[in-house]
């Protein structure tokens, strides 16, 4: 019998497949940082061809298990320290978090995405039960109407509103981004907001490593602020915290070989260097300014 051609990325909601993946190789681990029962499932045989089949694709798992974790620890620090009812995961591809995180089960979660992956995120998990008041929204984020109706739904669910965009906003250009934000900030309900980025340097790296996959499914990287703290503070949002990728690496064990020791040299540079390369990749907690 012969083999299947090789799946790869077809349009943008394809690199769920991909993430997930990354996330179900995580969790069979015995050391794994998180358990996500539902990935293996959902990333299925087609998410495995797109890793696989990436350059690079099995040694970049680091960075997206790195980022799931942070991103679970400091969503978990919203909702239990600073207040969290609501949650809108915008962009939302294959997270889990609502059906896998020791969540108050008073909690509204709202998981937010294209009509397709909204269709296929209710197939893969409608026999599951959800920690919390969860809600399937399909909606085009890239239109200001569509975005507009999110909105209201989460308003309606009063509450502090915690705001997420794990990879999303490194498919928008500069100019969505900025609509966003400013949509953002005009509801006051928003308090929080927590996006994953990267520097124009990392944009540039990954969009040669990845091009000829990319570009045809529309899925080339286009968000990458050199000043993503300045860029973000002009539209009505300060950095409370910043979570380095590659600090959070080493911290977890999920870095590339020999990074304690790239990081112990890094300390005999120059103050600008250690910050670029602690800014190369992570996580920004924006708070809403009055």
């Amino acid at each position: 019998m012969a083999a299947e051609p090789v799946a790869l990325i077809q349009n943008v909601s394809d690199t769920a497949l991909w993430v997930a993946t990354y996330r179900a190789c995580e969790s069979e681990r015995p050391d794994a940082l998180f358990k996500d029962p539902y990935a293996r499932r959902m990333a299925g045989t087609r998410g495995q061809a797109i890793v696989d089949a990436l350059p690079f694709g099995r040694s970049m798992a680091w960075s997206m298990v790195v980022r799931t974790a942070v991103m679970d620890e400091a969503v978990l620090e919203s909702i239990n320290r600073r207040g969290v009812s609501t949650v809108l995961n915008l962009g939302a591809g294959l997270d889990t978090r609502a059906f896998r995180l020791p969540l108050p089960p008073s909690l509204r979660w709202f998981d937010v995405d294209l009509p397709g992956i909204i269709a296929y995120r209710q197939q893969c998990l409608a026999a599951e039960a959800p920690a919390c008041k969860h809600v399937h929204v399909a909606a085009d984020l890239s239109q200001p109407a569509a975005r507009a109706r999110v909105l209201q739904a989460a308003r309606d669910a009063r509450g502090r509103l915690l705001v997420i965009t794990e990879g999303l906003l490194l498919y928008l250009t500069p100019e969505q981004v900025s609509a966003l934000a400013t949509q953002l900030h005009g509801e006051p309900q928003v308090s929080w907001w927590l996006a994953d980025l990267v520097t124009p340097l990392l944009q540039q790296t990954m969009g040669v490593v990845w091009r000829s996959q990319l570009s045809g499914a529309d899925a080339s990287f286009r968000f990458a602020p050199s000043d993503s703290a300045r860029f973000f503070e002009a539209l009505g949002w300060h950095e409370r915290e910043f979570y380095s990728t590659w600090a959070d690496s080493i911290r977890l064990g999920r870095s590339i070989p020999q990074a304690a020791a790239w990081d112990r040299l890094s300390k005999w540079a120059g103050p600008a260097t250690r910050e670029a390369v602690k800014r190369m990749s992570g996580i920004a907690l924006l708070e809403r300014k009055p």
